[in-house]
């Protein structure tokens, strides 16, 4: 990209950003393509362990935004694919995600998810990480149906990837010494990975070329970083109706998100000094001091314009590759990771 397209590509994000973006357009756009997901999603949670069943349903029938699914539905359609592989791999993706999710709650010992309560706090965690495991195993089986070599390099890779991160996440817990660059590495092989790979698998379905397989491997990278971005904010400024989440839910378990770590270092030494705390001995205590320790620092404004510049890079990213509706929908998709509110 020139540095003039570049420049005029930055208007255009800024521009659409400014707009409430909604991801309804998006899904009634693949509406027919999201129920066939759906459809395979039930048909593979099929097991004759009467619990795996009863879990496996609770956490996916429970909501959720099913934004990986979608990328691989959108990524695909943007090189021509329509096969029933996408199907397949979106509900795989969404499997593995679903797996994660089952094992952060144990390790995080949460209670709440999307505004009710979690899998481990209903069935226990021995069950949670037993149908975890179930739902990785289902999702590779799933993913050498499709039998793709360069689709089971891709979900391979990202799987192992996402447990360093988790490994990561764990180890940085209470570490009020962790720097931004530090914790976007945690984010990108936490979150972000998946977010690649199901941009990444959409485009090899398409049989798309070297290049633009890297660019949407790329687009899915800024859009997770930028999504996770938006849930840092969002866990010291959300809604609960609308995220599902307790206000300070990570101060809670010690974990230095971007606002914390920025606070940490802009603010006053005594804003430093409590915020410190708070990251080493977990806790709620001193919520309302440090969340106006974040607001006297624009810590908060920070991390949502970090979010906008790696929305801003995800759509530069597939810049070159073809017009058409579903890239336009990739676009919004990541304003909508940007600037969304839950």
């Amino acid at each position: 990209m020139t540095r003039e397209a570049a420049g005029q590509y930055h208007n255009v994000f800024n521009a659409t950003i400014r707009l409430t973006v909604s991801i309804e357009s998006i899904r009634n756009f693949i509406a027919e393509d999201m129920l066939a997901v759906d459809r395979v999603i039930r048909s593979r949670l099929d097991s004759e362990v009467a619990l795996i069943r009863q879990v496996s349903e609770y956490i996916i029938g429970n909501g959720g935004k099913r934004l990986r699914p979608i990328l691989v539905i959108l990524s695909s359609g943007a090189f021509g694919h329509q096969g029933q592989a996408r199907f397949e791999l979106a509900a795989t993706i969404e499997f593995i995600h679903t797996a994660t999710l089952l094992h952060d709650d144990v390790v995080d010992t949460s209670d709440q998810r999307r505004g009710k309560a979690t899998a481990n706090a209903l069935f226990g965690n021995a069950a949670s990480v037993l149908v975890g495991d179930f739902l990785y195993s289902r999702a590779f089986q799933m993913m050498v149906g499709v039998g793709i070599m360069e689709v089971m390099r891709t979900v391979a890779d990202a799987t192992n990837i996402i447990a360093e991160g988790e490994v990561l996440q764990l180890l940085n817990c209470h570490n009020a010494d962790i720097d931004e660059e530090s914790y976007l590495k945690v984010i990108r092989y936490k979150t972000a990975k998946l977010f690649e790979a199901a941009s990444r698998l959409g485009a090899i379905l398409g049989n798309a070329n070297h290049a633009d397989i890297e660019a949407m491997s790329a687009y899915g990278m800024h859009l997770g970083t930028a999504f996770q971005l938006i849930d840092d904010v969002l866990d010291y400024s959300g809604d609960m109706k609308d995220t599902g989440k307790n206000l300070g839910d990570d101060l809670i378990e010690g974990k230095p998100t971007l606002p914390l770590i920025r606070a940490l270092e802009r603010g006053t030494p005594d804003q430093a000094k409590l915020i410190r705390s708070a990251i080493e001995n977990g806790g709620i205590e001193e919520f309302e001091a440090i969340l106006a320790a974040m607001k006297e620092t624009d810590a908060l404004e920070y991390a949502r314009d970090r979010a906008k510049s790696e929305a801003e890079l995800a759509c530069r990213a597939i810049s070159g590759i073809p017009d058409s509706k579903f890239k336009e929908s990739l676009i919004q998709l990541a304003d909508f990771a940007a600037t969304r509110n839950y």
